[in-house]
């Protein structure tokens, strides 16, 4: 098949790239690298430069024909979206939009979305399913929302079919060691504590040791990106077999804590790494977890490569490399 993935420099998208052209799939990479790398761009694949803001560029790309489109090109820091909500409004939102009108005039028949688990917000109930009730507590979530009900519109007037996968916490790296470009400022947790290891921070905030779980840590799901990657191949394979449109949940459907990160990393890393424990942060879950029932049942996807160790064990192994880089 013929994919094309917007975004398709980043973290999740150069992992799910790895996942077709292992196939022998077409692969096309469009992405502006904002936060994209060109050096975790395969050789295999077909790379363009170009942003979702420029439709005219969209569509010329488009329109070498492609058989599904993978929108990976989004902001995705919440906090950051709270502070400059017209910054996410204009390239979550508009931008998608430019992606899917673009489809629809191009021909390309089918989409899928890289979501996420910020369209649920607080959980009401755990573990958390597609029919929990969406109320996002920032303004990222909420774009991403605003996105699915876009397809869910076209989809009903224009034909255009597509699975959205929820992601909860992305983490790891591809376990042959193919991807080593790392994220710039990370803020999600496990690349903080890898740069804590690394000697890039003195040190990591725990925000709240008094939690009602295991050890007064937060608790989340966490799904490694090579799982994620594969979502992505059993979404695009129910699409061309002429299946309807799904939205469904990527999560491993167990929850870790961050004190549980904090000493597999200590252990699997062999540093000291420093937490410093402070308040709870506002509107944060004591837990979050997903039920990933439905992608099992549709999709036939299931986490196999999410143990805690072996996340850490694929990470490390990228900043283990990248320090030998540096100080070589």
């Amino acid at each position: 098949m013929k994919v094309l993935l917007f975004g398709g420099a980043g973290y999740i998208g150069t992992h799910v790239a790895l996942e077709f052209l292992d196939r022998k799939d077409t692969v096309g990479i469009f992405d502006n690298l904002s936060s994209g790398l060109k050096s975790n761009v395969d050789d295999r694949a077909l790379f363009y430069e170009g942003d979702v803001m420029n439709k005219k560029r969209v569509v010329e790309v488009l329109q070498e024909g492609w058989d599904v489109v993978i929108h990976l090109a989004a902001f995705k820091a919440a906090g950051e979206s709270m502070i400059k909500p017209i910054k996410y409004s204009e390239n979550n939102i508009t931008g998608s939009l430019n992606l899917i009108t673009g489809c629809i005039e191009t021909g390309v028949k089918y989409f899928i979305l890289s979501s996420s688990a910020a369209v649920y917000g607080e959980p009401s109930y755990l573990p958390v399913d597609e029919k929990h009730p969406k109320n996002p507590t920032n303004y990222y979530g909420y774009t991403k929302l605003c996105i699915e009900e876009n397809l869910r519109w076209y989809s009903e007037l224009k034909g255009l079919r597509y699975v959205s996968l929820r992601y909860f916490n992305a983490a790891g790296y591809d376990g042959e060691g193919r991807m080593l470009g790392l994220e710039n400022n990370p803020a999600n947790l496990i690349p903080v504590v890898m740069e804590v290891a690394s000697g890039i921070r003195p040190n990591l905030l725990v925000f709240g040791n008094d939690y009602d779980t295991v050890d007064g840590t937060g608790v989340r799901d966490y799904v490694h990106v090579t799982d994620l990657a594969k979502g992505h191949v059993l979404a695009a394979e129910h699409l061309l077999a002429g299946s309807d449109s799904l939205v469904v949940n990527l999560g491993s459907e167990e929850g870790l804590s961050v004190q549980q990160i904090i000493d597999t990393a200590r252990e699997i890393t062999g540093k000291p790494i420093e937490a410093q424990y402070v308040d709870r942060r506002p509107g944060d879950p004591a837990k979050l977890v997903a039920s990933s029932k439905m992608a099992y049942k549709a999709l036939g996807w299931k986490a196999e490569h999410s143990s805690l160790e072996n996340i850490i064990k694929t990470t490390w192994m990228v900043y283990e490399a990248n320090q030998k880089h540096v100080y070589r």
